[in-house]
């Protein structure tokens, strides 16, 4: 499993970002720290670090600087929002760059592409009985092949990759038909509706009143 190490002063963002990120499928642990962090980072092995630059203890630069020759890739998530501040995260090898606010679909969205460019992401995704091998674009429900459309099969990544986040209709439309979403939202409902049917999902892929839709998986 891709363990994630999110280092925050926050502990409320840091409490939103492992939950995001839990359910979608990463073990991750949390410290609100500088020192602490490199501690950690002595002791674990962590494929992803999301990192604040504002810390006690050690900066997010300082310990940018310190974990540079282990080639652990980086995230930095700051409130931070200067040009020069974001321009000295990435020469000092950060890999990319989120400003607070932000979206956590946008979170999970940057994660998975920096994992993608270090070859670290997972190939099977689990929710419930059904499970999707992502490369082979496979699924599965109680071990039996379930065929699916090449949207029907988008929107089950999303949904799996995002379990338990309610994700806009905008957002799923534009990621799966990669166009802007002008309000209509016919065509991503049936294939929706169509994704309850072939998984049984008619109690777990719920609509969510003016925001879009939310997989709702046991913890």
């Amino acid at each position: 499993m891709i363990k994630i190490l999110i280092v925050d002063d926050e502990k409320p963002i840091c409490d939103l970002i492992d939950l995001n990120l839990s359910a979608s499928g990463y073990q991750c642990r949390t410290v609100q720290d500088g020192l602490e962090a490199l501690k950690l980072i002595e002791e674990e092995n962590f494929d992803l670090i999301l990192l604040d630059i504002m810390l006690p203890g050690a900066d997010g630069y300082d310990i940018m600087e310190y974990i540079r020759p282990m080639g652990i890739p980086v995230i930095f998530i700051t409130a931070k929002h200067e040009v020069r501040d974001r321009v000295k995260g990435l020469k000092l090898g950060a890999d990319d760059y989120l400003v607070k606010p932000f979206d956590v679909v946008e979170l999970v969205a940057r994660v998975e592409a920096v994992l993608r460019r270090y070859n670290k992401t997972e190939r099977l995704l689990s929710a419930g009985d059904v499970v999707v091998d992502v490369e082979a674009r496979r699924v599965t429900r109680a071990g039996v092949p379930v065929e699916l459309t090449n949207k029907e099969f988008g929107l089950l990544v999303l949904f799996m990759k995002n379990k338990n986040v309610a994700l806009f209709r905008e957002t799923l439309y534009e990621k799966v038909w990669e166009g802007e979403y002008y309000g209509d939202s016919r065509t991503l409902d049936l294939h929706v509706q169509r994704l309850r049917r072939k998984l049984g999902w008619e109690h777990s892929l719920v609509a969510v009143y003016k925001v879009g839709y939310r997989l709702e998986v046991p913890q």
